[in-house]
Order: C-alpha cells, then sequence, then structure tokens
C-alpha cells in the first residue's frame, strides 16, 4: 500500500448483490472541527449497509460513500473544539457513512466510550442497533415497566439488542424468529415468549397472552395490519423498516378505536446535534446496563474486510444470529 493511500475502504460504485461490493484505497482524512478520526477495530455489519449496496439507500449529503454506520476502535486524532476525547481513548461511535475501513470519522458528539465490561471488537456492535432501539421502542414508543413489548426479527443484531434492553426495563417481552434455535435464543437473552413465524399466527399467539403495548416492526407488507390486530388499546406500533414493502392498505378503524399510535424513523440523516442527544441518552440510561451485564452484543461472525462480500452473504442469508463484524 502506497505511503499516500492509507485507508483500505469498501465501497459499492454500480447498485448489487454483495459482489458490487469493492475495495478502494484512499488518502487518511483528517478530522474538522468537532470530529475525531478512529483506527477501527471492527464494524458492524446491518441491513441499511445492504439497501445502500443495492443503491436503495444512498448516503445522506455530505457522508461518506463509504459502507458502514458503526465502528469501535481507537481515537487517534482530534479536531479543533473537541474537548471529552483525547488521542488513545478506547470508543465506539455511529457513523452517517465510512465505517468499513481502517480509519474512520466520527462527530465527537456520536462517540461513546467502550464499556469496560465489552472487549474493543465487540463494542463494535453497539452503536448502531442501542442508539436505534432507544430512539423508537423507549422515545417514540415510551415503553414504560410492566408493559408487553413485541419486535419481530428478535434474533438479528436489532432484535437481541431490544430484547435485552426491554427486559432489562422491566417490561414483558415476546419476540418472532423464523427457527426454534432463534427462539430459543430470543429466551436466552430475556424474551418470556418467543414465536416461531413459520409455524404459527403470532397474531393469535400475542393475543392469548393479552395483547401489546409496543410493537418495533422492520418487516412492513402484510405486517402492518397484523401488528395493529395484536396492539391493545392504546398501544404504539414503531416502524424501523419495511422488509415486505413499505405499501400498505391499513384498517384506520382499527387506529381509532383502540386509539393506538403509528410511528416511525430513520436513524442516518438525523442531524448531528440530534444523535448527540441520542448518545448522551444511551450513555446515562443504557451504558449502566451494558457495564452490569445484563445487555451485550451478539456477536454471530467476524470477517476480515477483505472478505467483506461474505459478510454480506451471510447477512442476507438470514442465516446469522446477532451482529455480523468486519475487522480491517
Amino acid at each position: 500500500m502506497s505511503a499516500d493511500l492509507p485507508n483500505l475502504c469498501v465501497t459499492a460504485p454500480e447498485p448489487g448483490g454483495p459482489d458490487a461490493l469493492t475495495l478502494v484505497r484512499r488518502p487518511m482524512s483528517e478530522p474538522g472541527p468537532g470530529e475525531v478520526r478512529i483506527s477501527v477495530t471492527a464494524a458492524g455489519v446491518n441491513k441499511p449497509d445492504t439497501f445502500q449496496r443495492m443503491g436503495f439507500y444512498p448516503p445522506p449529503e455530505g457522508a461518506s460513500d463509504v459502507l458502514g454506520l458503526e465502528v469501535s476502535g481507537t481515537i487517534d486524532a482530534v479536531g479543533d473544539g473537541v474537548t471529552r476525547w483525547a488521542i488513545g481513548d478506547e470508543v465506539c461511535a455511529l457513523l452517517a457513512g465510512g465505517g468499513y475501513a481502517r480509519s474512520a470519522i466520527a462527530p465527537a458528539g456520536s462517540v461513546l466510550p467502550r464499556p469496560d465490561r465489552l472487549s474493543l471488537r465487540d463494542a463494535a456492535g453497539l452503536p448502531e442497533t442501542v442508539f436505534t432501539v432507544w430512539a423508537n421502542v423507549f422515545e417514540s414508543g415510551a415503553l414504560q415497566p410492566g408493559e408487553t413489548f413485541l419486535v419481530h426479527g428478535g434474533a438479528g443484531g436489532i432484535g437481541t439488542t431490544a430484547i435485552q434492553m426491554a427486559a432489562a426495563h422491566g417490561a414483558r417481552v415476546i419476540a418472532t424468529a423464523g427457527s426454534q434455535e432463534k427462539c430459543a435464543l430470543c429466551r436466552s437473552l430475556g424474551a418470556d415468549v418467543a414465536i416461531n413465524y413459520r409455524e404459527a399466527d403470532f397474531v393469535e399467539a400475542v393475543k392469548a397472552v393479552g395483547g401489546a403495548d409496543v410493537i418495533l416492526d422492520m418487516v412492513g407488507g402484510d405486517y402492518a395490519n397484523r401488528n395493529l390486530q395484536s396492539l391493545r388499546r392504546g398501544g404504539r406500533l414503531v416502524q424501523i423498516a419495511f422488509l415486505k414493502g413499505s405499501k400498505v392498505e391499513i384498517d384506520m378503524m382499527a387506529i381509532m378505536l383502540k386509539r393506538l399510535t403509528v410511528t416511525g424513523s430513520t436513524l442516518r440523516a438525523r442531524p448531528a446535534e440530534e444523535k448527540a442527544r441520542l448518545a448522551a441518552a444511551v450513555e446515562h440510561n443504557v451504558w449502566p446496563w451494558i457495564e452490569s451485564g445484563v445487555v451485550a452484543p451478539v456477536i454471530d461472525t467476524v470477517f476480515a474486510l477483505k472478505d467483506v462480500v461474505k459478510s454480506h452473504e451471510r447477512l442476507d442469508s438470514g442465516a446469522h444470529a446477532g451482529k455480523i463484524l468486519l475487522q480491517p
């Protein structure tokens, strides 16, 4: 590798499958005001990365075209105006892009300290999922202790995190997953009920235990009305993705009669100030759960950066349970 092109990165120049991912070498970036540079130990592989690879989820204006929304590593440069962080700090960070690389730039407000209980590698499995769950389940969904929470895809990166956080909060947790093995994983993480959606109707199963107060859904499509049926009076449906499609026909009468709330959000395009606010909330509320051992990332597989194609093949297959990581 030439001295003037030291940063190995992953891009997707043309939309496509995992083979569209391309390793490129670029100059090392310097952090601007309010930014830090992180020597990457590991990067999380997430579903939004696959959408970007396929051309459906372009980076926000000004963000790197390099894939990757979360990293862990060691700060090796600090921009003007940054006071909390110093060179040598071990951290994890939420990014708008740029994580699949040996070096990544992060806004200082989206950086969090590595929890003492976790290895620096495993900390890469935290930011995207923890920020997402906190913003959607705890803020938008307003989940309260004693309420019933349903999460679809309970064995995925978001699902395994959501189960643990909701259980730590004192909620009753129901999860759906696609195999008995994945259902067993959900129960081991704190789910009171785990439903194999390939073998049982989750609507009837959720109704049988009294319905859900909050549902976190990333499926969409025909799940939309089924989720509304599963909610009890005053329930909240929070949508964060739509693997089965975003355009649906729903029964508004169900929303009116049960006084339901339907909401949703994305995380990547939020302004830096909003992400900094979320980071502070996560550090205050979630980091103690991590430090006490009741919440931890579930790591499925770790790939070398050069094997990024294999990491996306693994994610696309749906066979994974928990987080997939890349190590540069």
